[in-house]
């Protein structure tokens, strides 16, 4: 197997951590001749957990080690000062969730039922890496497609438990916190009943959930799903409401099919709340967490844009109103 020195470097301007390391892997080292993730193989990295846990019932989804994980669960992170600068050690888990046994069964083509084991599985992992005390935050996320930076070819999400909260993740705790504080609302809740009124960016409703275009998209056809009933933690609606896991699940299905009739690259990540282990004495998001944030879905399609200068490198620029990304998605021809 092969393996590469990472550490975390914290930037003292943006506060956000960073993993740095020398990646010498050749893009050979990483071939799916014989895929390691497919039911039948031989070869499959260490299975954590799988789905459904029925005895004798053959697995849909399963979470095991990375082949090459960017964070290991061993050691502690020895965080140090260098200077004005801070470090740790790349302690934590790095995980794929195996979506489906099945090589070309992907979440957009999958059954409800499969990407509600997916689901289910992905609730699990998150609450059981939540209990190590060393772990702040869980993210879920998947990347498809070559321009994406896809690593494999088997349908898979990763997860990773980290020693410090994402950096995007902050910024929304912030802001709920603030946005709770003025109007003791939650500002996700606001931003869907606003949008369940005026209509103008809502791709889909299915039951308890909703798929929207939001008002300020950081990339064209952005798309975001989030449940109507207020929920701050993803696990626990995932863990106790299966029924609800259902319409998520064809949800889910649905709006991939509608960003796949734009482009097939795009990043899926989660976005649930941050371990309750570590509550923050300074800025003290925790406090009314459970009732100043909403967990939701983030989709950011992959789709070759205008060039623009620097700027607008660090100001996002879309090129396609969420008004008009929500006119084509909904239009898109979509199964099921």
């Amino acid at each position: 197997m092969f393996s590469f020195s990472v550490e975390l470097r914290k930037d003292p301007i943006t506060r956000s951590w960073v993993i740095t390391g020398d990646d010498l892997a050749s893009p050979t080292q990483r071939s799916d001749s014989v895929c390691p993730f497919c039911s039948d193989s031989s070869s499959s990295p260490h299975v954590i957990a799988h789905s459904p846990d029925q005895p004798g019932a053959s697995w849909s989804a399963r979470a095991v080690v990375h082949p090459t994980p960017l964070f290991h669960i061993e050691g502690e992170p020895g965080r140090r000062g260098d200077g004005i600068y801070d470090r740790m050690q790349s302690v934590g888990a790095h995980e794929v969730v195996v979506e489906n046994p099945r090589h070309d069964r992907h979440l957009w083509n999958a059954s409800d039922e499969e990407i509600g084991h997916f689901l289910r599985l992905a609730a699990e992992r998150i609450l059981d890496l939540k209990r190590d005390p060393r772990v702040k935050y869980v993210s879920l996320f998947k990347d498809y497609g070559h321009n994406a930076g896809q690593e494999f070819s088997h349908p898979t999400s990763q997860i990773t438990a980290t020693m410090f909260v994402p950096r995007r993740v902050l910024y929304e705790l912030r802001a709920g916190r603030e946005y709770f504080v003025s109007k003791e609302r939650c500002v996700f809740c606001d931003i869907i009943q606003q949008e369940e009124r005026q209509t103008q960016r809502v791709v889909e409703a299915r039951g308890d959930y909703l798929a929207i275009c939001p008002y300020a998209p950081r990339v064209p056809y952005e798309t975001w799903i989030l449940p109507r009933n207020h929920d701050a933690s993803f696990e626990r609606t995932g863990l106790n409401k299966p029924g609800l896991r259902v319409n998520l699940a064809a949800l889910l299905r649905r709006t991939l099919q509608r960003v796949r009739s734009i482009t097939e690259d795009f990043h899926l990540v989660l976005h649930t709340s941050p371990s309750s282990l570590h509550p923050s004495k300074n800025l003290g998001y925790w406090k009314t967490i459970d009732e100043d944030y909403h967990w939701h879905i983030e989709i950011l399609p992959v789709v070759p844009s205008k060039a623009r200068s620097y700027t607008f490198k660090e100001v996002y620029y879309s090129p396609v109103s969420s008004e008009t990304a929500v006119q084509q998605l909904r239009e898109a021809r979509i199964d099921g």
